[in-house]
């Protein structure tokens, strides 16, 4: 699966299908295996120059593969689709196109802090890490290669990459996720309070709407069991000078990024938590890159100008 999380990046995708010849390309490779560049000429009625301009577009955008193999007219190329699905993210967060930022992707298994009550459970995209409900499996070496965690209640806390150099200041933090709440089994309707921690600094409360089992996940292995928590829904947790926000539009918190004093030497260290004393205490599941809808870890840009054009600025 590609998941694309703009309509920018999708543009030369939009390009490359906006004639219904490359359509019917590429419905032909999905539903017939190991088509010739001239199979595809004879099932669409136009000449071999026509296909090679119509695949040179699909696999420009990204869409197809040219594998080569022997025929009995000589090497024949055999074209094949790259994706089954392609999922595309229509809204696009508040950012600050005009200034320069870092990005970082932390996998799952990537904590520095875990505080974890059952229900609950991590996994990599080969298998389940000890048993389920065993809050010590956390601690095992092989959590570094998870891809899915789950608690009933408790915390998760991750040392998120401060690339900042001296001179430089952060202006936005933004920091998206896949995530749901935890029931066993599944439940769609199970709403969990999350509260998000920046440097041990609650920046606000988001809550879950469920923990989603209805269907597989886009991403899951296929040995996942249909039990489990399948997929969940693609957040972003932003802070900028005028609060803090999931999405970009609903409002969580008054923190604002100059309140939480990040500099080029500060950790920054988020924490997901679920309290067991908060009014739906729902869990939460937390997907990485191989497992749920969106194929991602927790991804962080980190928005920056610096200290010379603030003076000028503020002069």
């Amino acid at each position: 699966m590609l998941c694309l999380h703009s309509l920018e990046d999708a543009a030369e995708i939009f390009k490359a299908l906006s004639t219904n010849t490359r359509i019917q390309i590429m419905d032909l490779i999905y539903h017939n295996q190991n088509l010739s560049m001239n199979d595809l000429a004879n099932l669409l009625g136009i000449t071999n120059s026509a296909v090679t301009l119509h695949i040179s577009k699909l696999e420009k955008a990204g869409l197809i593969r040219i594998s080569t193999t022997s025929g009995k007219r000589g090497i024949q190329k055999i074209i094949l689709p790259l994706y089954d699905r392609i999922i595309i993210d229509m809204f696009k967060p508040q950012n600050n196109r005009a200034l320069p930022y870092y990005e970082d992707s932390i996998a799952i298994g990537q904590y520095t802090k875990a505080e974890i009550h059952p229900t609950c459970g991590i996994a990599t995209s080969q298998e389940i890490i000890g048993e389920l409900d065993d809050p010590r499996v956390f601690s095992y070496p092989e959590r570094f290669k998870a891809s899915v965690l789950w608690l009933g209640n408790g915390s998760i806390e991750y040392n998120l990459p401060n690339r900042l150099r001296a001179g430089q200041l952060i202006r936005e933090l933004q920091i998206s996720f896949e995530i749901s709440s935890e029931c066993p089994s599944f439940n769609n309707d199970y709403p969990s309070d999350i509260h998000f921690y920046i440097n041990d600094t609650l920046l606000g409360v988001w809550v879950s709407p469920g923990d989603y089992g209805d269907r597989k996940g886009l991403i899951s292995p296929n040995w996942w069991p249909a039990a489990l928590n399948q997929y969940g829904l693609l957040k972003t947790l932003l802070i900028n000078e005028k609060g803090t926000f999931i999405d970009g539009t609903h409002k969580i918190g008054d923190v604002t990024i100059t309140d939480l004093a990040i500099d080029y030497n500060s950790d920054i260290n988020l924490k997901f938590a679920v309290p067991k004393e908060t009014s739906n205490c729902g869990g939460m599941t937390l997907f990485g890159d191989e497992f749920g809808d969106y194929s991602q870890n927790i991804k962080m840009k980190l928005y920056y100008y610096s200290k010379d054009n603030k003076e000028e600025n503020d002069a």
